[in-house]
């Protein structure tokens, strides 16, 4: 289930909302954690089942690296046998495929018999909701978390629907507080309300239609290069638009329920360096990759090389992390390039005197290359797909079609549109994030009504990070 259908809109939600404030205090947790099982289950139940037992693998190790008396061998035994489970249901579920395809592709080439696969099916949002239950576990290592009080408490806090699919990636220690006692006020939850619609708008009315110009440009043979650059242009807006909006809406449904979420995103096409991009993109999944991998390699505390080095590591990791191709890992290679090579150049990087705006544009011509690697259906076609925005590839016959398909009126529009909102000064978020009043709703309600309606008449409705 994805938070722009009907079935969640009309049903699921306002369901949830009647029991949810018609319960007291001290069942509303268990509420939280029975409705995220049925909002994770809707797509395929039996992944409830892995969530369910991973949550309480974690819930156990959490109590044994803060028994009392505990020594630091068994807690360090622990904090290992918790990390090596947790990252054996991932790795096993995302990654057997890429691994047994790669091995059985390189049997092949020195003339040796494949072996058989068997097909795995990856659950949605593992890739969070593990992240969730290692900086738990972490976090009680190092001290910097209390336990959870309850089985309750941590199971929703694993559970909860709002950021359960898609981040973004919350740590307990920053729940935990909420999880006891929070503010669910009418002031709050028109808040929410307004920062939900925001998001939801994002969506479909921005991210929808210019992701259907970036699929048919990637999926056309030989685009021109015009089209190619208006192609890439538009994953660009996609999904950044599908994520945040994603990420607004999570944060909007927090905080209808009394929870303060981290901000995900902060303006990160005005970002003036790669660096000053993952200080602005997917915010809490740049915090953990810095908190719990870079730092333990040793940061940039051992010297310039180490840092380049670590710096590199991390990021072809996290470039894993976004999926099991070697788009993605190329995709890493190339950010922590970038990232060693403004370490290295420091303030004398290639683009730091140039004025402002000649570095933002810079920055984001750097991404857009980078998109194309992450866009792509594998390495081969990112290599044409270069080669059609300069112009190395002959122009297809059906170059005038795709013309047709992807420069219509509103697709046009939705692109001004993006552009015009991910340059400007003040972003959308920050406008929603200001103190909240019911007249506040109510401006935004025919935007949330126009938004719905185009929901209806649209076919095209993915959520990029849905099975991830």
């Amino acid at each position: 289930m994805v938070f722009t259908t009907h079935i969640f809109l009309f049903y699921f939600l306002p369901l949830f909302l009647a029991v949810y404030f018609t319960l007291t205090r001290a069942w509303r947790n268990l509420w939280i954690t029975v409705a995220s099982y049925a909002f994770y289950g809707w797509w395929e139940p039996w992944f409830v089942c892995l969530m369910m037992f991973t949550t309480m693998m974690d819930f156990i190790w959490g109590k044994v690296i803060t028994r009392p008396g505990a020594t630091r061998t068994q807690r360090k035994l622990a904090v290992v046998a918790c990390v090596v489970t947790n990252l054996s249901f991932l790795c096993f579920f995302k990654y057997y495929m890429f691994a047994a395809e790669t091995l059985n592709r390189l049997l092949a080439a020195v003339g040796a018999e494949p072996f058989g696969m068997m097909t795995v099916v990856l659950p949605i949002g593992i890739s969070f909701y593990t992240f969730h239950s290692l900086t738990y576990i972490i976090d009680l290592y190092r001290g910097h978390a209390t336990p959870a009080k309850s089985f309750t408490d941590f199971s929703a806090f694993v559970a909860l629907f709002p950021d359960l699919v898609a981040g973004p990636i919350i740590r307990y220690k920053t729940l935990a507080g909420q999880l006891a006692a929070r503010g669910e006020t009418l002031s709050r939850f028109a808040s929410g309300t307004v920062i939900f619609i925001v998001g939801f708008a994002k969506k479909i009315l921005l991210a929808n239609p210019v992701g259907h110009v970036a699929d048919a440009v990637f999926n056309a043979a030989n685009p021109l290069p015009s089209d190619a650059w208006v192609g890439v242009l538009a994953y660009a807006f996609q999904i950044y638009f599908d994520f945040c909006g994603y990420s607004d809406m999570a944060v909007g449904l927090g905080r209808m329920l009394g929870f303060e979420f981290p901000r995900n995103f902060d303006a990160p096409y005005r970002a003036e360096s790669i660096t000053d991009v993952w200080r602005r993109w997917h915010i809490s999944l740049s915090s953990v990759l810095r908190d719990y991998l870079y730092f333990p390699l040793g940061g940039n505390r051992k010297g310039p090389a180490s840092t380049y080095i670590n710096l590199a590591v991390v990021m072809l990791l996290g470039g894993l992390w976004h999926g099991a191709k070697w788009n993605f890992v190329i995709w890493g290679a190339y950010h922590g390039l970038l990232l060693a090579h403004e370490r290295w150049r420091g303030k004398q990087s290639a683009y730091e005197s140039f004025p402002r705006p000649l570095r933002i544009g810079l920055t984001f011509l750097l991404m857009l290359f980078s998109w194309v690697l992450f866009r792509a259906d594998n390495l081969t076609a990112a290599w044409h797909y270069f080669g059609s925005m300069f112009g190395f590839m002959p122009m297809a016959d059906t170059a005038p079609l795709l013309a047709a398909d992807i420069y219509t009126p509103y697709r046009l529009l939705a692109l001004g549109g993006c552009g015009l909102l991910v340059f400007q000064p003040l972003q959308a978020h920050d406008w929603a994030l200001r103190p909240v009043t019911w007249p506040r709703v109510a401006l935004v309600t025919p935007l949330f009504v126009f938004a719905l309606m185009t929901m209806y008449s649209q076919a095209f409705n993915p959520f990029l990070y849905f099975q991830f």
